[in-house]
């Protein structure tokens, strides 16, 4: 990040008093087109005025550089070798999207002494009063440590696709999570549908399973068409919904992001839960 950029994020962050929305975008398995929808789906919400990090917790990756064709200057892998701010290791991608990289060669990112984690917390508390929305584009599968980071969000998005071993492993997630959280919310986007039949089918099957086993409600957030424009746009290192905007997987996108915006604004909280940093702190505390 340049000067002149972490200048105008000091200059906000005087003048803003919101908190932004912690949003987590897991999968049970990988190969589903996670790490695919964060991007795209922060890039909607930004073209619906909001203002959005997008942070890459698939830790050693690096997945949002490689769909973007871009080679970061920073990741998080320097905010905790070479003690840097995370205000400087924000990168700046497509339209302008603000990003942290996952990068490479760090795998864990709990491991570290209380101090470092108390910095990194500090450091992310001032990035929450930045942004409207905070989405977290988690690792395939449910780790030890980013388990933490799931009970703390406002809320999850879950990726699945028709394949049957994708629903299972979308089960299994969602179950590692209820055991430790009863109240946090789950969406559902169904992607690479064939059609919006077997979307909705996809989902209706995964909602009675969780329903009847977990005891829980969840709701369908959209379904996104296996749209071969996807593919191209991934090989051309490219958003799909910047690649192709009126293809049908960026429309279904598009809807999917004002759907999420509008029951934002219809299931307003009655009681204020714990800010996401007072949560992580508390998980963190209690796996020591």
């Amino acid at each position: 990040m340049s000067y002149d950029q972490a200048q105008r994020l000091r200059e906000r962050l005087k003048s803003l008093k919101t908190e932004a929305k912690s949003v987590a975008v897991m999968s049970g398995k990988g190969g589903v087109g996670k790490s695919n929808f964060s991007l795209n789906f922060s890039l909607a919400l930004q073209q619906e005025k909001k203002r959005v990090l997008l942070f890459d917790l698939d830790i050693g990756m690096g997945n949002i550089d490689i769909l973007i064709g871009e080679s970061s200057a920073y990741s998080i892998v320097d905010f905790f070798n070479q003690d840097m701010l995370l205000s400087e290791i924000i990168s700046t991608g497509p339209n302008g999207l603000d990003y942290i990289s996952g990068g490479t060669g760090l795998g864990i990112i709990f491991s570290m002494d209380e101090e470092k984690f108390q910095r990194f917390l500090q450091q992310l508390g001032l990035l929450f009063k930045l942004y409207d929305y905070i989405v977290f584009d988690m690792g395939a599968g449910i780790s030890e440590d980013s388990l933490r980071f799931l009970l703390s969000v406002d809320e999850i998005i879950v990726i699945t696709t028709p394949e049957p071993t994708s629903m299972t492993d979308a089960y299994a997630a969602i179950k590692n999570v209820c055991v430790n959280n009863r109240t946090i919310p789950f969406t559902i986007v169904v992607n690479r549908a064939f059609n919006k039949k077997v979307g909705e089918t996809t989902y209706k099957r995964l909602e009675q399973t969780i329903n009847q086993f977990l005891k829980r409600e969840v709701s369908l957030l959209g379904t996104i068409p296996d749209d071969s424009t996807i593919m191209k746009a991934v090989i051309d290192q490219k958003p799909f919904i910047l690649f192709q905007p009126g293809c049908q997987a960026s429309k279904a996108l598009k809807m999917i992001s004002q759907n999420y915006l509008e029951k934002k604004n219809t299931m307003e909280k009655i009681q204020e839960e714990a800010p996401f940093i007072s949560k992580l702190k508390h998980f963190f505390m209690k796996g020591r």
